[in-house]
């Protein structure tokens, strides 16, 4: 070239000394991260990496029964149940072999595993104690010679010693009111005329009655005898007081509804005749109508006997319970004497269940 061209000259690329023939030039290595860096680079992912990651934290808001640390067992808690939540962020299900949860009454948590064994132990004991009370109870019955029925004997006896301890006003009203006691359900109401002395049961009864009667004894015998409102009827009713116990008056109870004793026209009470009153000609002959009830929870046997106050014999006296009945046409069944003797010794019988318990100290 000339000395006058503007061009620059050519240099020479300067290369290191010795190393004509250099290969070109390789790059630099990433260096070592450490650990001022904020910025993740990108590495080559080894043949078997290792999980390098911690458990995320819990939130606040849904606590969970247990924390599992990162350096944790990967075996399954057997102290979790189904319903824990799985443990996040270790990359594999949590699963536990404990026994299911059920709820109780109070929605608190329970085994269902063991779910019938305490109701079980606590109905055995029960038991055991019911079995118990129960059994201590009949023994200590038996010991005291006591069946149990200790209320129904007392009232038992105390009805027995009611003829002496009851004012008669109190077995006899004055007066007894019988609301729907006639035919067809007409009100009756009787006066008593007359009250008899209370002695033993001699003469009281006709020998064969007297004869079934004996098996339950005779206490005492209280008699009255009564009159309807018109004067037309009379009445007596007789309460006899038996020395027997509950067993021997169910016994003749039985006796009379199975051999249809209280049926039989020769087996009727005696009335009581009392002088001056309008019962004076009141005598066997006259008797028309009649029931006897013989009493299982006391010793009482409760019975009466009507007729006509003007004195007129009765050839065929009937039985109340058929005097009773619809479209009775005998001469008691038509003037209402079944009704007269029924009546008054349903409601005197009534009587003397209501002074049991009560008795008053006023001997008649």
């Amino acid at each position: 070239m000339g000395a006058g061209s503007e061009s620059s000259p050519l240099r020479p690329v300067a290369t290191p000394a010795g190393n004509a023939s250099a290969p070109a030039p390789r790059r630099p290595a990433a260096p070592a991260e450490h650990a001022s860096e904020t910025t993740r680079r990108l590495r080559p992912v080894p043949a078997e990496a290792e999980p390098d990651r911690a458990p995320a934290p819990e939130p606040a808001a849904a606590p969970r029964p247990a924390f599992r640390p990162a350096d944790a067992p990967t075996a399954p808690d057997p102290a979790l149940s189904w319903s824990a939540p799985a443990s996040p962020g270790d990359g594999r299900p949590w699963v536990s072999f404990g026994e299911p949860e059920g709820y109780d009454g109070l929605a608190r948590p329970r085994s269902l595993g063991g779910r019938g064994r305490p109701q079980a132990v606590a109905a055995a004991v029960c038991l055991v104690l019911g079995l118990g009370l129960v059994t201590g109870a009949v023994t200590g019955s038996w010991l005291a010679g006591d069946s149990g029925d200790g209320g129904a004997r007392d009232a038992f006896t105390a009805a027995g010693d009611l003829w002496h301890s009851v004012p008669v006003d109190q077995l006899f009203p004055p007066t007894v009111q019988g609301q729907g006691a006639g035919p067809g359900g007409a009100d009756r109401t009787w006066t008593r005329v007359a009250v008899a002395p209370d002695g033993d049961c001699a003469g009281a009864f006709d020998p064969l009655l007297a004869k079934v009667l004996d098996p339950v004894g005779c206490t005492r015998l209280l008699r009255a005898t009564y009159t309807d409102a018109t004067q037309s009827h009379v009445t007596t009713v007789g309460l006899l007081f038996a020395k027997a116990d509950a067993a021997a008056m169910t016994a003749l109870a039985g006796r009379f509804e199975k051999e249809d004793l209280g049926r039989r026209t020769d087996l009727m009470p005696l009335p009581y005749a009392a002088e001056g009153t309008v019962a004076a000609g009141f005598g066997a002959p006259q008797r028309a109508s009649w029931t006897v009830s013989v009493l299982t929870d006391a010793p009482v046997v409760v019975y009466a006997v009507s007729g006509w106050a003007d004195d007129r014999t009765v050839d065929e006296p009937e039985p109340a319970e058929e005097a009773m009945e619809s479209g009775a046409t005998s001469a008691p069944a038509q003037a209402g004497l079944g009704h007269e003797a029924q009546g008054l010794a349903d409601r005197l019988e009534r009587a003397l269940r209501k002074n049991v318990g009560t008795p008053t100290e006023h001997p008649s």
